[in-house]
């Protein structure tokens, strides 16, 4: 099987390109090509499709196996992919995802995508979609209590589930430890993506990420996004933030009248192969 190896800011998947390979079951085949060791390594699998309502379908596998509805990384990568293998000459397109039709601007250099804008939508916040139990109608600076310590959290779907808890120092976290309770936590029945958030000042915030089904990542880019909205939500910052992960920056805006974020950020290509599946 041909693949691609791509990251956004150190969050990395293995792109297949299913208009040329057909993929029985992703789910197994995520797990076997995530494996560090025994795989090719990576956060995930990301398989390219034809889609009926866009111009391409991307569909997202943890590297536990589980489907993802959304990767804001990713889907910047699928832009770069199908723009530099000539798949679209379009500098604008829609991609179908399980969270709905996502429309990217790439910003092309050289012939080459070099960073991608994406809308990615209306973020969502009733506690019963997020998914997450409370008798309030929207979970926004709400305690939590996680391994006899308090947390308060701000709650926010993106087409993933993400609980955005705020601390003084990211560097010192112990998120090996904290994350996965966090993840499990009985109050999250789909689980959750747990941002760790410090905020430097009005435009700069920091951020660490326990993703559900992968562990730590370097970047998340619906995490960044429900990031910012939880920060602005909070007063804590203006609309417009830059983003520091582990992996790189990433630029988000939460336009409120609009009530729509948009992501900016690159997408780059580490190497292609084959494998034996």
């Amino acid at each position: 099987m041909e693949f691609t190896k791509m990251h956004g800011c150190g969050n990395d998947y293995v792109y297949v390109n299913g208009f040329t390979n057909k993929i029985e079951n992703p789910n197994k085949l995520s797990e076997i090509v995530s494996n560090r060791n025994f795989g090719i390594g990576s956060d995930g699998l990301i398989v390219i499709n034809p889609s009926d309502v866009a111009d391409f379908k991307m569909s997202m596998y943890n590297a536990d196996g589980s489907e993802g509805k959304m990767c804001g990384n990713g889907i910047r990568c699928v832009a770069k992919y199908v723009y530099d293998n000539k798949m679209t000459d379009k500098t604008t397109i829609t991609v179908e995802t399980l969270s709905g039709i996502k429309t990217l601007v790439l910003n092309v250099e050289d012939e080459k995508v070099k960073t991608v804008r994406v809308n990615m939508g209306t973020p969502i916040l009733k506690s019963k979609d997020v998914p997450v139990v409370s008798d309030k109608e929207q979970v926004i600076d709400e305690p939590i209590k996680v391994n006899d310590k308090e947390y308060r959290i701000t709650c926010v779907s993106m087409g993933n589930p993400h609980a955005v808890t705020f601390i003084d120092d990211t560097d010192s976290l112990e998120i090996e430890k904290i994350g996965p309770l966090f993840e499990n936590n009985e109050i999250f029945p789909d689980r959750v993506n747990t941002e760790f958030i410090q905020v430097v000042d009005r435009n700069n915030i920091k951020m660490r990420v326990w993703e559900r089904g992968s562990g730590e990542t370097l970047a998340c880019g619906t995490g960044a996004c429900a990031s910012v909205v939880a920060c602005v939500l909070n007063g804590l910052t203006e609309n417009k933030v830059t983003v520091s992960l582990l992996g790189g920056d990433l630029f988000i805006e939460y336009n409120q009248e609009e009530n729509v974020v948009y992501m900016t950020g690159p997408a780059t290509i580490s190497f292609t192969g084959n494998i034996e599946v």
